[in-house]
């Protein structure tokens, strides 16, 4: 039987910025159609794990292999949607005008209108369930919504990765349930690797595959209950940390999570 080849290495990956780790030795193997968890506290470095993967800053040591290649910007084979703010209510800038930058990116002000290109966007819209606002202004949908349009964006090139940085930020517990749904939807159903960076891992617990955990320049990967434990993230965080698992959730006490 042949073993694929993951879609993302690491390999004793070292990052710095002048006298700050960020990482140190970091190693790492992930599937195609994996759905991997980033933790960490603030500052640790998750959204700069993923600027790395998008070629968007190299290596201080070590080896970065993406879909067998160095990372390098502009890969269509990588959707990314970035840490997400939302937007004003005055802003009249369509839903569907949002999601086509995701093929207009590369090019100044709007693409040339198409059949093509419509139905394009209308596919990625109707995956993530946002057809029935295509035409709302952004500034007038919840941040859920506004969070959907970005995710369909980051869909727009048929990506193999799909990174998504901090996508149930600011959202309430059901908005959060949806969000997780609606991923997992997309990895299990396109075979799409996804990474997303999360504070808070119980909402992810039922669909997640692994976890990727960064502190204090450390990183480990494994299941849930592989990485977070008492003794993992004491070690990482180098201090004591209590893990207490109840009414199906993961309480972490004594780190910043």
């Amino acid at each position: 039987m042949t073993i694929a080849e993951p879609v993302i290495t690491l390999q004793h990956v070292a990052l710095s910025f002048g006298k700050r780790v960020i990482l140190r030795d970091a190693n790492m193997a992930i599937q195609q159609g994996e759905f991997v968890v980033v933790l960490g506290p603030n500052g640790a470095g998750k959204s700069t794990l993923f600027k790395m993967l998008l070629g968007l800053i190299q290596p201080t040591a070590g080896e970065i292999r993406v879909l067998g290649r160095v990372p390098r910007s502009g890969n269509k084979e990588i959707g990314y949607a970035p840490q997400h703010r939302t937007v004003e209510g005055d802003l009249a800038l369509r839903a569907r005008d949002l999601v086509g930058f995701g093929l207009d990116g590369n090019r100044w002000g709007f693409g040339l209108p198409s059949r093509k290109r419509d139905a394009i966007i209308d596919q990625a819209l109707e995956e993530v369930d946002a057809l029935r606002y295509a035409n709302a202004p952004v500034g007038h949908l919840s941040g859920g919504e506004q969070q959907r349009l970005l995710i369909a964006q980051a869909l727009l090139t048929n990506p193999r990765i799909l990174l998504l940085d901090e996508p149930l930020a600011s959202l309430d517990i059901a908005r959060q349930q949806d969000i997780v749904t609606l991923v997992d939807n997309v990895c299990r159903s396109r075979g799409v690797t996804v990474l997303l960076v999360a504070h808070d891992v119980n909402p992810l617990l039922p669909v997640l595959d692994r976890i990727v955990y960064i502190a204090n320049g450390q990183s480990l990967i494994g299941t849930p209950g592989e990485v977070i434990t008492s003794e993992n993230l004491s070690k990482l965080y180098k201090a004591p940390v209590e893990v207490v698992h109840a009414l199906d959730r993961i309480f972490v006490v004594g780190a910043e999570v």
